[in-house]
């Protein structure tokens, strides 16, 4: 005698349960590997996570009914060692210029600790000069100016880790 097979009532329900588990074991993946972004796209939707100094974003073209589980899904907070940074209201924002770390790495403002920093607030600076170094993976990278102008805020703290395309700098243009 063949046992009794019960049949499924909601097989949408039951993938919708399994896709929310796989999303919900990536972002515990992702939180943990240190990666700053991870995409995974199915044949149904597609989500992309990404980590900043900041948090955790999380964009999804999945639908509607696996999107309201995304964004209620739990997610334990991201711990970042990088300094909450306070920007510049939009409207002055805007005549301003953000130069950005092309790198994961450490942001050092000097050579060595008994050299002077390369750049204070209200230094004028011009295109090519140095601004500061990013160690990555022992090799330091002195990163260059990409204008010329006045340094009007340091964005980030000495000796601090800086995730790709972070603001380092904030510049009024010449």
């Amino acid at each position: 005698m063949k046992p009794k097979e019960t049949p499924v009532k909601n097989k949408a329900a039951a993938d919708r349960t399994k896709n929310l588990k796989d999303i919900e074991s990536l972002i515990i993946f992702v939180q943990g590997s240190g990666v700053a972004e991870v995409s995974l796209e199915q044949k149904d939707f597609k989500i992309t996570i990404k980590t900043t100094h900041s948090g955790m974003m999380i964009q999804s073209s999945a639908p509607a009914t696996i999107q309201q589980h995304v964004v209620h899904a739990p997610i334990a907070p991201v711990v970042s060692t990088a300094p909450v940074v306070e920007t510049p209201k939009a409207t002055e924002e805007s005549k301003y210029v953000i130069i950005k770390s092309p790198m994961i790495g450490t942001f050092y403002r000097s050579a060595t600790t008994d050299k002077p920093v390369y750049v204070n607030i209200g230094d004028e600076i011009k295109q090519g000069q140095v601004l500061c170094i990013i160690e990555a993976m022992k090799l330091f990278n002195e990163i260059e100016a990409e204008i010329s102008g006045t340094i009007v805020k340091v964005l980030v703290d000495n000796s601090t880790p800086v995730e790709y395309d972070q603001p380092l700098f904030l510049v009024e243009p010449k």
